[in-house]
């Protein structure tokens, strides 16, 4: 991988980490156009991520800071109920990342899943914009959990994000349309979302780390520098401005994008 070519699948890291149109996926499609051949481990998609999960970080310092002041109060309060409830979260991914990590890995190396999982990003996507519309009932009221989320919603939404594990199936994309189904209001679901992959992503790349994957893997040092830099300085943008369009924007346009990628890469890939 070239220089430049990190500093562009780093901006696409960046750009579309925080909208739900799958950014793994687009990093395979970007990896595509440009001609780059599998590195054959996961490396330099861990580091980008990692560099979005730092723009995360940045921009929720305040909120991350409160929850855990609130922690180590040491007593059972909205921020501890928070926090266990993201810890409830990544116990599918947790499961996913153990036993089925060799497998995961292998589908990053096809274009064809991708345009797979992006039909049913379109699909959830789309779903989950008509259940949350006012008026429809939902599976169980938001108003009714602390903190907005129960600790079966959590749950769900861990699942969504295990699943989105496949490159093309959008996790922000994922998250959100499972909490929205299961009665979750959008707001509580875009700062669960993306506060929930913080332990995740960076527990990953502290373990490629202590295992020598990064000394090991074929994509050079200047590449993955490079690439960090540019994902995390494009994803400190997005974070800001996408977080409140996805509040906002209706899900079924995102969907209409993700299907017409995924009919582009049927016909061309």
């Amino acid at each position: 991988m070239e220089w430049f070519e990190a500093i562009i699948l780093g901006l696409v890291q960046g750009l579309t980490e925080f909208l739900p149109v799958s950014s793994s996926g687009h990093l395979v499609i970007g990896r595509e156009l440009l001609g780059i051949e599998e590195s054959g481990d996961l490396v330099f998609e861990v580091t980008v991520h990692a560099a979005t999960v730092l723009s995360t970080i940045v921009v929720f310092r305040h909120q991350i800071w409160s929850l855990l002041k609130g922690l180590f109060k040491f007593r059972y309060n909205d921020e501890t109920d928070y926090i266990l409830k993201i810890c409830v979260s990544m116990i599918p991914v947790f499961i996913v990342g153990v036993f089925f990590k060799t497998q995961v890995e292998g589908l990053f190396e096809s274009i064809f899943v991708v345009g797979v999982a992006l039909v049913m990003t379109a699909v959830l996507l789309f779903f989950s914009d008509m259940a949350s519309r006012p008026g429809r009932p939902s599976l169980a009221p938001a108003s009714e959990a602390r903190n907005g989320i129960s600790y079966w919603q959590a749950f769900a939404v861990g699942l969504g994000q295990a699943f989105a594990v496949v490159p093309g199936l959008s996790r922000s994309g994922t998250t959100i349309s499972v909490g929205l189904i299961c009665g979750v209001k959008r707001n509580v679901m875009a700062q669960f979302s993306f506060l929930m992959v913080l332990v995740p992503i960076l527990g990953e790349t502290f373990l490629q780390i202590v295992g020598g994957e990064m000394v090991e893997s074929s994509v050079g040092v200047l590449p993955l520098a490079l690439g960090f830099l540019s994902a995390f300085l494009s994803g400190l943008f997005a974070c800001k401005v996408m977080i409140a369009l996805v509040k906002k924007a209706k899900l079924s346009w995102f969907a209409l994008y993700c299907a017409v990628v995924a009919l582009l890469i049927f016909i061309f890939g």
